[in-house]
């Protein structure tokens, strides 16, 4: 019996002690404000391609392995087909996706050869050296959001774009241009293989399409507290697939690109 009391009488006095420890918590200190999230980071690989160029499919192959590691919202790809060895006109059953505007930025970054990639504006480089450097990228610190809201009309085939810029917090003043790409994925045409062959029912993914906002897209400036706010229009052509087609936005100044986001022009998460 002496026993039991001088076990109930620890275990009673360790339980005061727990009580206690609690109840000396101050009331303020128990609620810990939680941050506002920082943007996650994301990065613009422009893989400058050709339907003409046998290693290309190769550079679209690490895309895809870099999309599946990192994931597709932090890998955004735009795979501007150009230079000698990109396909211009066609046919509507085999179109080439060559366009004078793909060639522009082509020459501006003096691409050499293809396939060579141009990750966050940051120098060009064989697709083989793509995988540190987005690694590399992903680790820097976000100082911007970008969120993109469409809003499609598959009768006039207008496509409105509400694009909003918030610098994160911590973050007070952000400036640089706003460039807005439409991309299209899923179009079959001819390609050129690595062993020499022509496949003529190839998958052309990330394909640019056109610029919505000019060449070099347009100023903006954001603050902590204080986002920017812009919106487009444009007409979707006949011959692209509305439900394949979306919006890159990507904001970059002398430093690179800071950052970059996608979103499809229709919702078709629920299809």
């Amino acid at each position: 019996m002496k026993l039991q009391n001088i076990l109930y009488s620890a275990a009673m006095a360790a339980m005061a002690i727990a009580l206690g420890s609690c109840s000396n918590i101050d009331e303020d200190e128990r609620l810990i404000e939680v941050e506002k999230p920082q943007a996650n980071r994301a990065v613009l690989i422009e893989d400058f391609t050709g339907q003409w160029c046998p290693n290309c499919p190769n550079a679209a192959d690490e895309i895809e392995s870099l999309m599946e590691t990192y994931g597709s919202d932090a890998v955004i790809p735009v795979a501007i087909h150009s230079g000698p060895q990109g396909f211009q006109g066609g046919t509507p059953e085999m179109p080439g996706l060559m366009t004078d505007l793909g060639n522009e930025y082509y020459n501006s970054q003096a691409i050499e050869y293809q396939p060579q990639g141009v990750i966050d504006r940051g120098g060009k480089q064989l697709y083989t050296a793509w995988a540190a450097t987005v690694r590399n990228e992903l680790q820097k610190t976000a100082l911007l959001s970008i969120k993109i809201d469409n809003d499609y009309s598959e009768t006039t085939r207008k496509l409105t774009i509400q694009t909003t810029l918030e610098s994160v917090k911590g973050i007070d003043g952000v400036n640089g241009k706003l460039q807005l790409w439409l991309v299209e994925d899923g179009i079959t045409s001819v390609q050129i293989m690595p062993d020499g062959s022509y496949n003529f029912a190839y998958l052309h993914n990330h394909v640019f399409r056109d610029a919505v906002n000019g060449k070099w897209g347009e100023d903006v400036s954001m603050t902590e507290g204080a986002p920017a706010e812009v919106s487009h229009t444009y007409a979707i052509p006949e011959g692209w697939n509305a439900n394949k087609v979306s919006v890159v936005a990507f904001v970059y100044n002398d430093s690179g690109v800071l950052q970059v986001a996608k979103k499809s022009i229709i919702d078709n998460s629920n299809n």
